[in-house]
């Protein structure tokens, strides 16, 4: 069955509707020549469910598809994997998030080291990240990926130290290493915890449900730039990001702030 991706707003979960546009609408009509009541795989690529869907009409630019069910599929890791890859050379890059995120990367963090021979400047640092995020997500589209890992812009070292230090376990490859016997012993010494279990998110409803009680309309919530689980339950909560500010340094891992606000109230 084929899977697409889609942004969360494009999921009307009570009107029972998904809407599919992009560059997915050409890939769909004319390469897969799909046909109104076939069924496709949709997700929004944060929440890690599957909204199985039936085809009901395939427009210029836009598939209207039914909401047939909802699944809660666990076909993400127990555990979330952090990849600080420093910059190669060439195109390889690109062959390492894919197959990254075909072994089931959770994010993908670009490190500028100081013997990185690669040297980007912002522009080209920009349209790097936006290339590798576009592998990112075709990568998980092909291997059915329950969420689109993202690729951080490109990080300094120091940085990249600073966000390892706060993670559980820290595995770091060296070519002079005896022999692989210490990092097997750790990685099957590693237990899945209590992430992507939905305990966050499920607590921001809940709090977010108290604030409707209390007559609250709006409710600006905040969090570090780097912290993606946050964000992505903020997201999930219906969390609309204002801007980025300037945190207070020593205080987070990025130094920036974002600044979410979610609407109580339906308009």
């Amino acid at each position: 069955m084929y899977q697409f991706f889609v942004d969360p707003s494009q999921i009307d979960i009570p009107d029972r509707c998904v809407i599919i546009m992009g560059e997915d609408v050409n890939h769909i009509r004319n390469v897969l020549r799909m046909r109104p009541g076939e069924e496709i795989s949709v997700r929004d690529g944060r929440d890690g469910r599957e909204y199985r869907c039936g085809i009901l009409s395939l427009g210029e630019s836009e598939i209207v598809c039914e909401l047939r069910f909802i699944k809660e599929d666990a076909v993400e890791l127990s555990a979330e994997i952090y990849l600080f890859q420093g910059l190669p050379k060439g195109d390889k890059m690109e062959f390492i998030i894919q197959k990254a995120v075909e072994l089931g990367v959770h994010q993908v963090i670009p490190v500028a080291a100081s013997r990185c021979v690669v040297k980007l400047d912002g522009k080209k640092a920009a349209a790097k990240r936006a290339r590798w995020q576009g592998i990112a997500e075709a990568a998980a589209k092909q291997s059915k990926r329950a969420v689109i890992p993202e690729v951080t812009e490109v990080s300094s070292f120091a940085r990249a130290v600073g966000m390892a230090s706060g993670m559980d376990v820290a595995l770091i490859p060296y070519e002079l290493a005896e022999d692989m016997s210490r990092t097997k012993s750790l990685l099957e010494g590693i237990r899945p915890g209590q992430r992507r279990k939905g305990y966050a998110r499920e607590t921001l409803r809940l709090t977010l449900d108290k604030c409707r009680e209390a007559g609250e309309a709006q409710v600006l919530i905040t969090c570090d730039k780097d912290n993606i689980p946050s964000a992505r339950t903020i997201l999930a909560n219906g969390g609309v990001l204002e801007n980025e500010v300037a945190d207070e340094p020593g205080l987070g891992q990025s130094n920036v702030i974002q600044r979410y606000w979610i609407t109580l109230t339906k308009s």
